[in-house]
């Protein structure tokens, strides 16, 4: 293991050579599509919570109950208030 910043740099620059100069297997090279996939699905449910965060904050501010929100989101009023409710120190939604 490399000790000295000489010998680090050194190291890297190997590392970095050798990187570069890396021919896989034919059999070692994977489609990445599903795994972007995964990442474009994972984007759109944050982007979808986000979205529905702000309709319940919305309807909570236009007075529906959170029985009302609870029964748009197949759940109870109660279930609908713990993961939606605003905390009122710093007017956010809560994580759960």
């Amino acid at each position: 293991m490399p000790r000295s910043a000489k010998e680090i740099l050194a190291h890297a620059d190997e590392l970095a050579r050798r990187f570069e100069d890396h021919e896989p297997a034919p059999g070692e090279v994977r489609d990445a599509s599903a795994l972007r996939a995964v990442a474009d699905a994972f984007t759109r449910r944050a982007d979808s919570e986000r979205a529905l965060a702000k309709a319940v904050r919305a309807a909570r501010a236009d007075g529906h109950s959170w029985s009302a929100i609870g029964a748009m989101l197949g759940t109870s009023g109660e279930a609908a208030r713990q993961k939606y409710r605003t905390d009122h120190r710093g007017g956010h939604a809560r994580a759960s």
